[in-house]
């Protein structure tokens, strides 16, 4: 259950009564969030999403709606926040800050084709187009200082193999350069359950809260991690290839970026292996994230470091 803040229809009556998007008729609680409260909104102009904030506070918030609101303005398939007769994305329902949104069409994909992977990649390049013109500031408050942050909590969890692992990795992304890498708004956690299609059309991306200002490639390399691993941890290059290609046809790598992609593969890796260690070892009081099985993630890395030492990465797609 991931309705954490209830809302009665009465309440939600008042509260859209500051919104110009009709009489609300359904209110239904979203069973698949993970740190928000989620509700199907209908009302007699059309259907939305309603959040809850639990975590994220009305500092922070801004960053991501307007991210959203900038993408959707340029045509891309991503919830587009509903400004209130004030003109403000984010409003307060039961003593949390919340947003209403546009709800888009389809189901997330769990075992994608490499024509999914292909549709993922072509929409993730337009998003990251657009991003570049992005405005807003806000570093990756999951990266390399964040990781190299937690990582002393989490060893004393670990086996001893594990434990030099994280620490050889850590060493590792600490002398890489990413400067001069390209920039913007990116999602950050493009994951299967985080796109919808609607056929074999990408409805949306959707749950832009671990988005950030980082470099495109990292995000390439987060998604191509859940998108075109096998249940072996390691990359199913058909799938990779089609995801990639279609990427590059609309932004090519530079060249310092297909340098850095083998690396940015093995930092994409490490940031959910650690974020899943940390989740699961170190659970906050009163904390609504899920637990996910950190193994993955270990065994996607390991299978990353391999392939550098033989050589081998995703093929030239640069056709």
């Amino acid at each position: 259950m991931s309705v954490f803040t209830t809302v009665t229809r009465e309440q939600l009556s008042a509260w859209l009564k500051n919104y110009s998007i009709g009489v609300p008729t359904s209110l239904e609680g979203i069973l698949s969030g993970i740190e928000n409260t989620n509700y199907f909104v209908t009302t007699t102009h059309g259907r939305f999403v309603l959040t809850l904030f639990e975590k994220l506070t009305r500092n922070e918030l801004p960053f991501y709606l307007n991210l959203m609101a900038h993408l959707s303005s340029h045509g891309l398939p991503c919830p587009k926040p509903i400004a209130n007769l004030q003109n403000q994305l984010l409003g307060e329902l039961n003593g949390k800050p919340a947003a209403i949104v546009s709800c888009l069409e389809g189901q997330p994909v769990t075992d994608p084709a490499p024509l999914h992977c292909a549709r993922v990649g072509e929409v993730l390049a337009e998003m990251h187009l657009a991003g570049r013109t992005y405005q807003g500031q806000l570093d990756n408050l999951r990266g390399a200082e964040w990781w190299t942050a937690c990582a002393p909590e989490i060893y004393p969890f670990l086996k001893p193999e594990d434990a030099e692992l994280l620490k050889s990795e850590i060493h590792y992304q600490q002398r890489q350069n990413r400067k001069g890498l390209p920039r913007g708004g990116l999602h950050a956690d493009l994951f299967r359950d985080n796109v919808l299609f609607d056929g074999e059309r990408v409805g949306g991306f959707i749950d832009f809260y671990f988005a950030c200002i980082d470099c495109f490639v990292y995000d390439v390399a987060i998604t191509v991690n859940d998108w075109c691993t096998g249940a072996d941890a390691a990359l199913d290059q058909i799938r990779a290839e089609a995801l990639l290609k279609a990427y590059w046809s609309v932004r090519p790598f530079t060249e310092q970026e297909q340098v850095a992609w083998p690396w940015m593969l093995r930092a994409g890796a490490l940031r959910f292996w650690v974020s899943r260690l940390y989740d699961f070892h170190l659970p906050r009081p009163g904390e609504l994230t899920h637990k996910h099985d950190p193994e993955r993630f270990r065994r996607i890395l390991f299978q990353h470091r391999a392939a550098a030492l033989r050589g081998h990465c995703v093929p030239d797609v640069r056709g």
